[in-house]
């Protein structure tokens, strides 16, 4: 089959891989229709080398049609049209058993003290092979996967992989009172849910992000946009009674774009042996937190600062004094797929589309397509802020 693999820092390309199989009787094997490319794919692209080997496939939000089913397997059959969330569960453990998907004790990546297993997510989420491929062993299928009809397109359903349920987690975990005000920081995908999501629960949304195009797509769902200046923080102050907002979603994460200094430290990371640079990543503060500060600085006194952004660093500077003087709250985490599909399912099925789902791709291709595509996406040109493959 084809498949996107990685190859080097900022260097993926389809190869011909081997076709996966049913290795234990609780898999499935999945043909792919639509598979989504990731912002967290962006930190494999840029500086995750060291946990990946040259071939690995990438890719977790995918959907398809099961093709094949192992023989313990009840839940599913051949032919049914699902989507498969992007971490790996067994349902049935202690953190399962307590929404906590991502923490799986069935499937964690002990060697390296992670949660649980992840699709197309390097060593220390298990080195599984991921969804931009042209078909995709599910593992513990009859638990990871979401049925879904047959009338809809995709499109309603692809985001239930990963970034809608992780934008309603962010705004769950934010606390928000009713007819509060939420700030988002970041509306790349996932930032454009969570804003979609608040304005969806009645919540004023003011949200930041550098690009224009962005802005742009949020403001046609309800959304209080901003440009990222030095004064913003002042302004959304400005805006809230010199309070703050009740609460803030970081939706940016270790991003390292306007950060010189950062972005040497992960290209220089990118450079060291596998061995020495697996110890820096595990041990050394990686993280731009810009965002994160931001977050902090305009969240009122007692509030919320929901984390849907990916950090990766160990040694990060926190403004702890900051933090306690303010009384904040600090959730966050790896989504718990499987714990939101009850709510958003009638959403994402809604004619009227209430969280817009249909409009967020702005880049569709075919698989042959997504090594340029990547490029694409991390530079933020041609206004990509979305891009589905189908394979």
């Amino acid at each position: 089959m084809k498949a996107l693999t990685w190859q080097g820092r900022r260097n993926v390309s389809v190869e011909t891989v081997p076709d996966p199989e049913i290795l234990e009787p609780t898999d499935a094997i999945v043909k792919i229709t639509s598979t989504a490319i990731c912002g967290s794919d962006l930190h494999l692209y840029e500086i995750f080398g060291p946990f990946i080997d040259s071939g690995d496939v990438l890719g977790h939000e995918p959907m398809g049609v099961v093709v094949e089913v192992g023989s313990a397997v009840t839940n599913l059959a051949v032919g049914d049209r699902i989507v498969v969330p992007f971490n790996i569960s067994c349902g049935h453990c202690f953190m399962c058993r307590r929404g906590l998907q991502s923490q799986c004790e069935t499937t964690q990546v002990t060697e390296y003290g992670s949660g649980a297993s992840l699709f197309g997510y390097t060593k220390l989420y298990g080195q599984v092979p991921g969804g931009q491929a042209e078909y995709l062993r599910v593992p513990l299928a009859d638990y990871n996967h979401i049925r879904v009809g047959s009338d809809l397109p995709d499109d309603r359903y692809l985001f239930l992989s990963d970034i809608l349920p992780t934008a309603w987690q962010g705004v769950e975990y934010a606390d928000v009172p009713e007819g509060g005000t939420l700030a988002v920081m970041g509306l790349g995908p996932v930032g454009q849910f969570v804003a979609r999501v608040g304005v969806h629960r009645g919540y004023r949304v003011l949200a930041v992000d550098p690009v224009a195009e962005r802005r742009e797509m949020a403001e046609r769902h309800g959304v209080d946009v901003f440009d990222l200046t030095d004064s913003v923080v002042d302004e959304l102050r400005d805006l809230t009674e010199g309070r703050g907002a009740d609460a803030v979603v970081d939706a940016v994460g270790m991003e390292a774009h306007g950060n010189p200094g950062v972005a040497a430290v992960h290209k220089a990371v990118g450079l060291l042996p596998d061995g020495l640079a697996q110890k820096v990543m595990e041990t050394g503060g990686l993280d731009r937190l810009a965002a994160l500060h931001a977050s902090i600085d305009v969240v009122r006194r007692g509030g919320t600062v929901s984390l849907s952004g990916v950090y990766a660093g160990e040694a990060d500077m926190m403004p702890m004094k900051t933090m306690f003087d303010k009384q904040l709250s600090l959730r966050m985490g790896q989504c718990n797929v499987k714990r939101w599909i009850d709510d958003l399912l009638p959403l994402v099925e809604d004619p009227a589309d209430p969280l817009g789902v249909m409009d967020l791709t702005t880049h569709r291709a075919p698989l042959a397509d997504a090594p340029g595509l990547y490029e694409t996406f991390q530079k933020k040109q041609d206004g990509c802020i979305k891009v589905v493959l189908q394979p």
